[in-house]
């Protein structure tokens, strides 16, 4: 299950009435073809991240110093002050000292209705990082500074605090639903127009570790409401050579995050990944696994990937952030247009992490039904079909599938889509991470700046 079907339930009340009248014409206009291509990228989706030494300097700096070098980030150079911080998952009241910078305004290309933050860090033993994102309304009102995230790499219960969303944002306009900042009713025509981001890093007094942050940015949209999306035309037939990891096999294990393997299919994908850029977990990070299970790296990404709030390993900022945990990986939430666009990732050797909800019979082959799904994408066949690694199967020879292209397309970029009950709740509107190392071809390059990331 997904926060997704929490979203379309607070969300679909006020929208449902206007939704359903306008997509009965819209559904009975003709078959998809006579619908138009699909729409642009840029039209409805804007990324904006900062990464280099400029972009550092910009913006309001308060006791953080730029690191040069070849991957530029962020520092705690001189603590800007003190504050005590109670992790509600432990209880436990410590003080840390802070630096923080907050960005310059960004106005987005698209007036927004859902924006999601991601970021890529190191956090030494007792540091960990806040980042938050403030809205401004095309009333010319602005958003509380909402907390998209607390988060930590590590995991000590000595040292670290609890990674965690942080539930109850809200102004009556928009809503934080763990990792995604979503406009209430976007019948009214409220949009976020811009926005800042603030990172405040935390370290424990009178110490010299500092979190790095390497990437931080947001996504921001306006994915038209619809049930069904345009098909597109097969454009390329290539499969990437991804390795091939069942959360099946992992169910009952490590109960205590997230139900066990049944759950974890985020962290499986971001461990596929990570491991077709070269990157994994040494055995010394591995040590904690019981030996006898298959796949520790598995287990380990997902108490990795674990939010104490959202109790799962589904927060997609967090699986983000996980990958950029490996040497010279960043990591990315965003959304794509098309299918279009992520055959063009395929074709420069770029694979992605697919989020998709569906009803078993909407989705021929997978043998099931789902509120919220992660598998990933690894190529196309001959006749335009999707190739994907879906870690919801039974073991890891199984993994590999063959999806229909008209199926799957749909089911990932519609907005909107029927339960089982005959509800409206949502879907994911072509939601994706993108995993990637630091040192790119050319060709990479392009295709990611083709779909807005750079």
């Amino acid at each position: 299950m997904s926060r997704r079907s929490v979203l379309a339930t607070a969300a679909t009340t006020a929208a449902v009435a206007a939704l359903a009248a306008a997509a009965a014409p819209a559904l009975a206009a003709g078959p998809p073809a006579a619908q138009g291509r699909a729409p642009r990228a840029d039209r409805f989706v804007d990324n904006r991240f900062w990464t280099s030494s400029k972009d550092w300097r910009t913006g309001t700096a308060e006791g953080t110093a730029v690191v040069t070098g070849g991957r530029p980030g962020l520092r705690i150079a001189k603590p800007a002050g003190r504050t005590d911080y109670t992790d509600p998952h432990t209880g436990r009241t410590t003080t840390y000292e802070y630096a923080r910078w907050t960005s310059p305004a960004h106005r987005s290309t698209v007036p927004a209705t859902e924006l999601i933050a991601s970021w890529n860090a190191h956090t030494p033993a007792g540091t960990w990082l806040q980042v938050e994102l403030r809205g401004t309304y095309s009333d010319g009102t602005e958003t509380p500074w909402y907390v998209m995230g607390r988060w930590t790499s590590g995991d000590d219960t000595e040292t670290d605090i609890r990674r965690t969303s942080v539930d109850d944002q809200t102004d009556d306009k928009s809503t934080v639903w763990t990792d995604t900042l979503a406009v209430d009713d976007t019948t009214t025509g409220l949009r976020v127009v811009s926005y800042r981001l603030r990172l405040t890093l935390h370290r424990e007094p009178d110490t010299t570790a500092t979190p790095t942050v390497w990437r931080l940015g947001a996504m921001a949209s306006a994915v038209p409401d619809r049930f069904t999306v345009p098909a597109s035309q097969p454009g390329l037939a290539k499969e990437l050579t991804v390795p091939r990891y069942s959360q099946d096999i992992h169910k009952g294990q490590y109960p205590e995050y997230d139900n066990g393997g049944e759950a974890w299919c985020s962290p499986t994908s971001s461990q596929m990944i990570i491991e077709y850029w070269g990157r994994k977990p040494t055995a010394e990070d591995l040590a904690w696994v019981d030996p006898s299970y298959a796949d520790p790296q598995v287990c380990h990404a997902a108490r990795f990937t674990f939010d104490y709030q959202y109790n799962g390993c589904g927060n997609w900022p967090f699986n983000a952030a996980y990958a950029s945990t490996y040497k010279d990986l960043q990591g990315v939430v965003t959304r794509l247009a098309s299918l279009t666009e992520l055959e063009s990732l395929i074709a420069a050797g770029i694979p992605a992490i697919t989020s998709q909800s569906f009803l078993k019979e909407e989705l021929t082959g997978a043998g099931y039904g789902t509120a919220g799904h992660l598998m990933t994408v690894i190529g196309f066949t001959a006749d335009g079909d999707v190739i994907a690694n879906d870690p919801a199967s039974p073991s890891n020879a199984e993994v590999r599938r063959v999806y229909k292209r008209r199926e799957w397309e749909n089911i990932w970029l519609r907005t909107k889509r029927y339960n089982s009950t005959g509800k409206v709740v949502s879907g994911t509107g072509g939601v994706c991470y993108l995993y990637f190392p630091t040192t790119l071809s050319a060709r990479q390059r392009s295709a990611l700046a083709a779909v807005g990331i750079r």
